[in-house]
């Protein structure tokens, strides 16, 4: 009874340890999309910016489409990237989240 006890104990603060550890790896992982996040806003905002400027710089109406088409172009690439990366993020931290659950589980399965 007593070593029933002791197991169940042991078992519940393995469970207190990969519940922390979980909660670290979901912060620093929620951290870095976050960032990631930011930064390609930033960009992608300077980037629509730069293009107004020279679209109202442009004398004809092809120069026009041709400055309209690189941004376009622009900035379906770096959305592609973009949201691959993210993807690899939120994979990473999956991964990162339930590693603690892994040692965890395969004890009490014996």
């Amino acid at each position: 009874m007593i070593q029933n006890f002791e197991t169940i104990q042991k078992l519940g603060k393995d469970s207190a340890d990969a519940a922390l550890k979980t909660f670290g790896a979901m912060s620093k992982g929620t951290q870095a999309i976050t960032v990631e996040t930011a930064d390609y806003a930033k960009k992608a905002f300077e980037q629509g910016t730069a293009t107004v400027e020279k679209l109202v710089g442009a004398k004809t109406l092809d120069k026009a489409v041709e400055i309209q088409t690189a941004y376009l172009r622009s900035a379906y690439e770096g959305f592609v990237a973009q949201s691959t990366k993210i993807g690899e993020l939120y994979a990473n931290l999956a991964k990162e989240a339930l590693k603690p659950y892994e040692g965890l589980v395969a004890k009490s399965a014996k």
